[in-house]
């Protein structure tokens, strides 16, 4: 299947890490390097294992990732 678009504003991201527990998949992992507001952001490391089950976007406090194909 395609690979899909998996977005993570970093803007609206506060750093809580939600997304990175309730992926089955392990698609994200915790960057490196901090952002703007002084948070290390989640990076969509891995999307070819996403399956657009959308846990992440229903999950995410801060209405900060978009999935689409």
């Amino acid at each position: 299947g395609d690979i899909m678009k998996i977005e993570i504003n970093e803007n609206y991201c506060k750093g809580c890490d939600i997304c990175i527990f309730v992926c089955p998949r392990d698609v994200f992992v915790k960057s490196d390097k901090l952002n703007k507001k002084g948070v290390y952001p989640p990076i969509a490391e891995n999307p070819e294992k996403c399956t657009n089950c959308q846990l992440c976007v229903l999950q995410c406090p801060d209405q900060a990732i978009t999935v689409e194909e």
